[in-house]
């Protein structure tokens, strides 16, 4: 069935549409969630919340790629509850994710909704300046929340290149959001 019908279900509020997107989608959902999550039952725990939320959020909204949209949803809920899980203890793969990531960050960032919009915008420019590989290899880790192992092993190459490229990105990004805070500033 395509998104667009699926959607349209969505819309008139058919039940018919949850056994569509799980059926479509629901190991899309399930690879994002095990990433992060690597337990079944809370995998599957995700893949149920994503297709409420969907319930929920679809009508208003009406993605133009479902697949995304469900893929976002399954990846935001399971960071929720590894944040959740691991409040006391940082021993996942994905909080040590989020933990590299927030390096990156600027010191003035903080959770004021137009700056994580902004910081969302510079992150999207900032990726679509690296070279393939570079990208490839950042999204695979920070987006799937991939282990250096697992992105080693998919893009046949060594896990030092892996963690050298990372390592050079993440002082990239570093950089690049320092000199664009440093700009804004500046106004």
């Amino acid at each position: 069935m395509e998104d667009s019908e699926i959607i349209k279900l969505f819309c008139e509020r058919s039940e018919t549409a949850l056994t569509e997107s799980i059926n479509k989608y629901g190991a899309l959902c399930r690879k994002v969630s095990g990433n992060i999550l690597n337990d079944y039952h809370d995998v599957e725990e995700c893949v149920n919340d994503t297709m409420m939320t969907a319930w929920n959020e679809i009508p208003p909204k009406e993605p133009a790629f479902l697949g995304a949209f469900l893929a976002k949803i399954s990846r935001n809920i399971s960071v929720s509850m590894v944040r959740k899980k691991t409040a006391s203890k940082r021993s996942s793969e994905a909080r040590l994710c989020i933990d590299e990531l927030e390096e990156c960050l600027p010191d003035s960032a903080n959770s004021n909704i137009q700056e994580l919009l902004e910081i969302r915008d510079l992150l999207d420019r900032f990726l679509e300046s690296l070279n393939t590989k570079s990208r490839v290899i950042f999204m695979r880790r920070y987006w799937f929340t991939y282990s250096d192992e697992q992105i080693a092993a998919e893009l046949s190459v060594s896990i030092g290149t892996v963690k050298m490229s990372l390592n050079r990105t993440r002082k990239k990004l570093k950089k690049y959001f320092e000199s664009e805070v440093m700009r804004y500033e500046k106004r």
